[in-house]
């Protein structure tokens, strides 16, 4: 008897778990326009959340009215329901002293998340301010905290994300510890340089929306002394200041600085 004849349709290979996890995959480009896109890429949420998942973050997001110079997003002592999002602009950070100044605690980029200061005691600790014209996703605490417990990928994620933002605020006490000026300085300069290169921005390209006496205040010195240090940056060649933007020409140099690795007199004479 001959062999029967073969079939017209070949059987179709068996996919593999690789090819069902790549076909559950979404592609998050797609979604750029849409106000969780911004949220999720904050997040760093990994790429293989599926569509469900992503359908269940998507309907948490809301996105609030745009904030105008000077607006506050959320005051000291206020309750704490949700984190935020900077979608575009920037924001600073601020508490108010026993004696009634304000000591700048930080400032937020756009791609970067505010709102966790008030996750202990379910109250803002410090107060939230528009640099400038600024947009931001507003993800409810609550709600957030029970999908990502559904969805282990997302729960990581935001405890890496938490875990940053608590390392940064750490470096602000470090650098005010730091004797020199320049230092101060240098090590702010760099701080930007690096979370401008973790939300995908030229990391020598600073804008810097904050003014002259909010970047004193943070870094515990006096206006003139900011002016200065940046005069002198630029006169050695490692950096080129224009009004607010700030080019890093020479950034070995500027890391040294930042480290303490040369005496200020030395590196500026």
């Amino acid at each position: 008897m001959s062999a029967p004849p073969p079939s017209s349709a070949a059987p179709a290979a068996p996919r593999s778990a690789a090819h069902d996890a790549e076909a559950r995959v979404v592609d998050l480009g797609e979604l750029r326009q849409s106000c969780s896109a911004c949220a999720l890429h904050a997040l760093c949420l990994p790429a293989s959340i599926g569509g469900q998942d992503l359908a269940r973050l998507d309907h948490l997001v809301k996105r609030r009215q745009p904030l105008d110079r000077g607006a506050t997003l959320f005051r000291e002592g206020s309750e704490h329901p949700s984190l935020f999002v900077v979608r575009s602009g920037s924001l600073k950070t601020s508490v108010t002293l026993p004696e009634g100044d304000t000591q700048i605690l930080g400032f937020h980029l756009s791609g970067e998340i505010v709102g966790f200061d008030g996750l202990a005691g379910e109250r803002h600790q410090c107060t939230a301010e528009a640099l400038e014209r600024a947009s931001v996703c507003e993800i409810p605490f609550e709600q957030l905290s029970r999908v990502a417990a559904q969805v282990p990928g997302l729960q990581h994620q935001l405890f890496r994300v938490m875990s940053r933002e608590f390392v940064r605020e750490q470096q602000h006490p470090v650098m005010m510890g730091r004797k020199q000026a320049l230092s101060r300085l240098a090590i702010f300069l760099r701080h930007l340089s690096e979370r401008r290169a973790a939300t995908g921005h030229d990391p020598l390209e600073l804008r810097l929306s904050m003014s002259r006496q909010d970047m004193a205040n943070y870094l515990g010195l006096v206006i003139e002394t900011i002016s200065r240090l940046f005069s002198r940056l630029q006169a050695q060649g490692l950096v080129r200041v224009d009004r607010r933007t700030v080019r890093i020409l020479d950034p070995a140099a500027l890391h040294a600085l930042a480290e303490g690795g040369e005496d200020e007199n030395r590196a500026l004479a």
